[in-house]
């Protein structure tokens, strides 16, 4: 499902023009982005946890030339999705 389709389900289930919807589904993506850079975590009961995990500097090869490198630590988000949602996929 594309951004577009959620958009256009969004506004015909709850009677919204899809300019609204729009508007509601970016302030809940923004809203969930900026909680996670702030490293906090995002909990929606029945759906899933988002978090922000930190991966540590480690060794790496180019695949092109076959030279070791560093590889930098970074931030990553990670998504466990709740045991009803599970159930529910698998269904």
């Amino acid at each position: 499902m594309t951004k577009a389709e959620l958009v256009s389900k969004l506004a015909e289930k709850h009677n919204l023009s899809k300019a609204e919807a729009e508007r509601v589904l970016k302030d809940v993506f923004g809203l969930i982005s900026q909680a996670l850079d702030k490293g906090e975590r995002v909990h929606i009961p029945g759906f899933g946890t988002f978090t922000v995990k930190e991966r540590p500097e480690r060794k790496g090869r180019n695949p092109r030339t076959g030279e070791p490198m560093v590889i930098p630590a970074r931030k990553v988000v990670a998504f466990k999705p709740s045991k009803a949602l599970k159930t529910e996929v698998n269904n």
